[in-house]
């Protein structure tokens, strides 16, 4: 008995060094460490129609984009799909302004987010040679999940946005470069790092525009489709929404969950699962191999338990147990 006490002793502190280990790699690096040497970026004009902005996301594959007000020179933020989703529920609600939709800048995001009652568009930033874990900090505290690196030109000292760091990038980056990752033995469930409570679900006969309120409300990027006895059978995203409307504003919305999975473009990365009893080493190998975004947790029968994500991962990272 006293060895497997031991032995559990032993993984615990092993992990909490490994863990000081990675926050210490993330105070040592900075942002540009880990931009890829080279990369394609996207800026959008704020003067530009919100439904050709939605046009150039879906072209290029992306799910946000800085923005760029070009009478001030000034970075203006990040769009990302819940401006969309915003949007979305902005007219709904307001049917008999449908037709100002089309005529829609980006610029007029922020009547649109005031009218409903959100937050405006995220416009925080930080500098690429600041440190790489205070960038995290305040990607953990951004709404967007993302944080956009300005640096400044020398000559003129105007902004020059240089790229956008997401959580996955920054989480590859720790698991390709430190072996410590291998050490994160515990599993899971002990960490308090999973979601349990309160996660949506909706069922495939749900109607779209109900998912949609999900999304918003939970200020969550996807939400997971369970049958009726809560097994996990899919997940509907943020994305897919994205997908939904580009082909006129707004006229699927009353369509079910299942229907809309089958406008699903081919390449949609798969629904992860993990259990409690997964190993956090376990989670950062699937970061290193695979895009992944999210883990749901499920029991040994498939049932849908809770929800790991990304950012519950990083904050384990950036701050310990005590920071759950």
């Amino acid at each position: 008995m006293g060895d497997v006490g031991s032995g559990r002793g032993n993984i615990v502190l092993e992990q909490k060094f490994s863990v000081e280990s990675i926050r210490a790699f993330l105070k040592s690096k900075t942002s540009y460490d880990v931009l890829p040497v080279s990369y394609r970026l996207i800026v959008l004009d704020t003067s530009l129609l919100v439904k050709k902005s939605l046009n150039v996301l879906l072209q290029n594959n992306i799910v946000s984009a800085p923005l760029w007000d070009a009478k001030t020179s000034r970075f203006a933020g990040l769009l990302t799909s819940s401006d969309f989703i915003n949007v979305i529920q902005y007219y709904f609600s307001n049917p008999d302004k449908f037709e100002l939709v089309d005529k829609l800048q980006l610029d007029g995001l922020k009547e649109i987010e005031r009218a409903i009652g959100v937050e405006p568009i995220d416009t925080a930033s930080i500098h690429p040679a600041r440190p790489l874990y205070e960038a995290c900090i305040k990607m953990m505290n951004s709404t967007s999940r993302r944080i956009p690196l300005i640096d400044q030109d020398e000559d003129t000292h105007r902004e020059i946005v240089v790229s956008v760091l997401t959580q996955y990038r920054i989480l590859k980056f720790v698991a390709l470069n430190c072996r410590e990752t291998h050490l994160l033995r515990r599993p899971i469930g002990e960490l308090n790092i999973v979601t349990e409570r309160e996660v949506a679900s909706c069922r495939m006969t749900t109607p779209v525009i109900d998912v949609i309120q999900l999304l918003s409300q939970g200020n969550v990027a996807s939400i997971p489709i369970v049958d009726d006895e809560g097994h996990l059978i899919n997940v509907y995203e943020a994305v897919d929404v994205l997908g939904l409307i580009k082909g006129g504003i707004y006229n699927d919305l009353s369509l079910s969950v299942g229907e809309a999975l089958m406008r699903r473009s081919d390449d949609f990365e798969g629904v992860y699962t993990c259990t409690k009893n997964d190993k956090l080493s376990t989670i950062m190998d699937h970061i290193r191999k695979s895009r992944v975004h999210r883990f749901f947790v499920v029991n040994g029968a498939g049932k849908l338990t809770g929800v790991l994500t990304l950012s519950d991962i990083l904050r384990y990272i950036l701050l310990g147990e005590t920071g759950m």
